[in-house]
């Protein structure tokens, strides 16, 4: 293997430890950063996301409140405890954990977080500030991939960004993040003709289209930086990545495992958005 290893938990503790600092710094001041997160309906893998957040919460100093809600739970009722959230002084960050069940309106629930407690970054007056270049609260994975990048001493800025999958989670989110660092952004999808060629212009190769090792090493521009932020399970139970990372790692200069890359990152991120929404609250 020729390529760096972009080594995620590494820089994740990195920013948790600067996050518990300025927590310590803020309780001095009598604030206690404070997360509610909501659980709708018993999905496996978001009983272990929603562990994880709270375990982060205990770890950092934060204040955490964990509601889990019955499968069966009414979107009226869901939005009712949101409002009560929004009222709440002593949470400053309020994620619902996705996906939710089929009755409930995503749109809706997403909408009803105030804006200023919106640390998973999805609500549209959030996503309209990160367009425009205001501050905003970011969504996580796509701030996520920028921190490693600008940590690893790959700097964006006047790059040639390709991103790989156009999701309201990450494809989007990241292109304009990535823009926003002075890159050049191309954005890639299901019909993007010649995809692997586009791929091979990048600097800075982003995948988060959900296929199991879709980008091959010769997809990659020798030296190129590689971002994986797929997770796929495999038929024998392993995970990987939506890059070939045996076959692109003796290509690019840089690359994240999966998992141990992006992962790790995103629940940071979120810790650090709390942190911010706190702050904003102690101004």
């Amino acid at each position: 293997m020729s390529a760096k290893l972009i080594e995620g938990k590494k820089i994740s503790d990195q920013i948790r430890a600067e996050i518990k600092d300025e927590v310590a710094k803020l309780k001095s001041s009598g604030i206690q950063p404070g997360l509610a997160v909501i659980l709708v309906g018993e999905d496996p893998a978001s009983q272990v996301y929603v562990r994880n957040k709270a375990k982060a919460c205990e770890d950092l100093g934060f204040y955490s409140e964990v509601h889990r809600l019955s499968a069966e739970t009414s979107q009226a009722e869901l939005l009712e405890l949101i409002g009560r959230l929004n009222a709440q002084d002593s949470v400053h960050g309020i994620l619902v954990q996705l996906p939710l069940p089929k009755h409930i309106e995503e749109k809706a629930v997403i909408d009803a977080i105030a804006v200023e407690k919106d640390v998973d970054g999805f609500h549209p007056v959030s996503v309209g500030n990160m367009v425009i270049g205001d501050d905003a609260l970011l969504p996580c994975t796509p701030a996520g991939v920028i921190e490693l990048l600008k940590r690893t001493g790959n700097s964006p800025a006047g790059k040639h960004a390709v991103v790989i999958g156009r999701s309201n989670i990450v494809g989007k989110p990241v292109s304009l993040l990535l823009l926003r660092e002075h890159a050049t952004v191309t954005i890639c999808h299901s019909r993007t003709p010649n995809l692997a060629e586009v791929s091979r212009q990048a600097d800075i190769v982003v995948a988060a289209v959900g296929v199991p090792k879709l980008v091959k090493g010769d997809w990659i521009k020798p030296g190129a930086v590689v971002i994986d932020v797929g997770v796929n399970r495999l038929p024998d139970g392993k995970l990987c990545g939506d890059v070939d990372f045996a076959e692109a790692s003796e290509v690019a200069g840089w690359i994240t495992p999966v998992p141990g890359g992006v992962g790790p990152m995103t629940i940071t991120m979120l810790m650090k958005n709390t942190l911010k929404a706190a702050l904003g609250k102690a101004k």
